[in-house]
């Protein structure tokens, strides 16, 4: 076994190497005056394999995105062992280790995220106003079919969870305001509480929650995969729109149900508050009703159901279009059906929040 060598002839220009090139042989590359060299002189070079010649253009100084040197004197097929490398060595090169981003840096990076999200969800209503549009003049093209599908999936097989949340939601809540009223004497006042808090707030935002981490992920998951498996392309080749056979159907299912749902957990919230009064607070069943009679006002029902149709329409939106956003590929549907659960989430709390405000503002 012959000792790889390698030295920079300033005569010459060029990097003379000698010996055997291979996975075996340990190199201590030489410090060059010039690097990269343009000139590799391989005249001396007897044994050569894939590692060796890595390990050759390294010693040359040649990075990944540099052009290969001047090959000079070497044997035909250590050439072309060494150009197969230099060709394909930019898509074998170790990828960075992760770089340590400042405050700042995160937070631009997430900045620039949600940018082009909305970017992205102003694009795509765009794209389905045009579409609503083409299809109001044209009914005869609607997907009623699939609308029927979409509204038994997303309406009746959520019932059960919500009935169940919101009541055991308005156990915990009358349990929580009883344990207090009870300090000073002000059992009754307890019903004014729970429906003030059911209608208003609870209800509407953990229905919404619910829809958006069963039905909204399960949209964006269905489209998703239907993108990877090139149904999506099936549909466009037989001249048939995405938006008007997978979107729109899903929009207006989730528009019509999602208030039906709303009202649903109302009547869920304040049957269980209505049991735990009776029993903590010996406040009987008519006398409960009695005065939810007399406090309820028809604009706390209400503002409640006013809030379902638009967070239906931002789930809606988000699912479908993280779905068509999708890659070709398994773990981009995972990605994204997470990603539509957490948009989701945080467009739900923005909107309550400003209708929180608007209806404060508004005396309503």
């Amino acid at each position: 076994m012959t000792e790889a060598r390698a030295y920079y002839d300033e005569a010459q220009g060029a990097l003379i190497v000698s010996g055997d090139w291979h996975a075996e042989t340990l190199v201590e590359l030489p410090v060059l005056p010039v690097s990269p060299v343009h000139i590799i002189d391989g005249a001396g070079v007897t044994q050569l394999d894939t590692n060796g010649a890595w390990m050759l253009l390294a010693a040359a100084g040649r990075e990944v995105s540099d052009p290969l040197p001047e090959l000079r004197a070497f044997q035909p097929q250590h050439q072309a062992i060494l150009e197969l490398v230099a060709r394909h060595s930019a898509t074998t090169a170790m990828e960075p280790g992760p770089s340590h981003e400042g405050v700042l840096a995160l937070a631009g990076r997430g900045s620039l995220a949600m940018g082009k999200h909305g970017l992205g969800l102003m694009n795509f209503i765009g794209h389905l106003s045009v579409e609503l549009i083409y299809l109001v003049s044209r009914p005869s093209q609607w997907r009623w079919r699939e609308f029927g599908a979409q509204l038994s999936a997303v309406f009746v097989g959520a019932i059960p969870i919500v009935v169940g949340m919101l009541f055991l939601l308005g156990v915990v809540f009358a349990y929580l305001l009883g344990s207090q009223a009870q300090q000073y004497g002000a059992n009754i006042f307890v019903v004014d509480g729970l429906l003030l808090a059911i209608l208003r707030e609870i209800s509407p935002v953990i229905v919404a929650v619910l829809v958006a981490g069963r039905t909204g992920a399960a949209i964006t998951a269905q489209i998703g995969t239907m993108k990877v498996t090139e149904e999506i392309d099936a549909m466009t080749t037989l001249g048939l729109s995405p938006i008007a056979v997978l979107v729109i159907p899903r929009v207006l299912a989730l528009l019509l149900t999602l208030p039906l749902l709303v009202f649903i957990g109302d009547i869920a919230g304040i049957v269980g508050g209505m049991l735990v009064t009776h029993e903590q607070l010996d406040i009987s069943y008519y006398v409960f009703v009695d005065r939810m009679a007399d406090v309820l006002r028809l604009k706390t029902l209400l503002v409640g159901l006013f809030k379902a149709p638009i967070f239906a329409v931002f789930i809606a939106l988000i699912a479908c279009r993280m779905g068509l956003s999708v890659a070709r590929d398994a773990r981009s549907v995972g990605e994204h059906t997470t990603s539509t659960v957490v948009q989701c989430l945080v467009a739900i709390i923005i909107l309550n929040a400003i209708f929180t405000v608007m209806f404060v503002k508004l005396e309503i």
